[in-house]
């Protein structure tokens, strides 16, 4: 059981768990995190929610993308360096530049780059909303070094209940920020 009362596949559940309902009715799902997501599930949410600033992302979600990225871009650089530098050119000056097998993937890198700008910052301030915290905070990333490395910090905090006010269906529906769930009682045996 995670912490949002979703059950999980394959893990013991005990006698009574409160289960899952699903979002609120008129709520659409991708506004919610999904915890546990693995990478496929993570890049599919990651373009669906473009830009979409509302809402959370799990740490799954979160972590999952900017993995997929980072072995994106070091294939796709070093399959371009390596055709590149069969083909090198020497400067005057002694150093050796890629050659033009490189440009394709030069180019590729760029595009993926500029298309994922804005989905990469929606995806943090929706991180930020799920820890509970206000999503300008990735304003701080214009102060050099310093500020990239505190919001990597940040989106390394867990999720917190509270981050539930940064849902766009509370927003809308005027919903308290976040009240604890009234406990139930076990089912009462069958009668035989």
């Amino acid at each position: 059981m995670t912490e949002y009362g979703v059950p999980q596949p394959n893990v013991p559940q005990p006698a009574y768990a409160p289960q899952f309902a699903g979002p609120p009715a008129g709520v659409d799902p991708l506004d919610l995190p999904y915890p546990g997501a693995g990478p496929v599930l993570a890049v599919k949410r990651f373009f669906q929610n473009y830009a979409k600033f509302s809402g959370r992302a799990s740490r799954s979600e979160f972590w999952w993308v900017q993995l997929v990225f980072i072995v994106v871009y070091v294939v796709l650089g070093g399959f371009g360096l390596a055709l590149g530098s069969a083909s090198s050119v020497q400067r005057p000056d002694g150093n050796y530049e890629p050659g033009p097998a490189f440009i394709p993937f030069a180019v590729l890198l760029v595009i993926i780059s500029l298309a994922s700008i804005v989905p990469n910052i929606a995806l943090t301030v929706r991180r930020l909303h799920d820890a509970n915290m206000p999503g300008l905070l990735y304003l701080i990333t214009f102060f050099p070094y310093l500020g990239s490395f505190v919001l990597l910090i940040l989106n390394i905090f867990p999720s917190k209940p509270e981050g539930a006010v940064y849902d766009r269906y509370r927003a809308t529906q005027q919903v308290a920020p976040y009240a604890p769930a009234e406990p139930q009682s076990p089912p009462a045996p069958p009668v035989v």
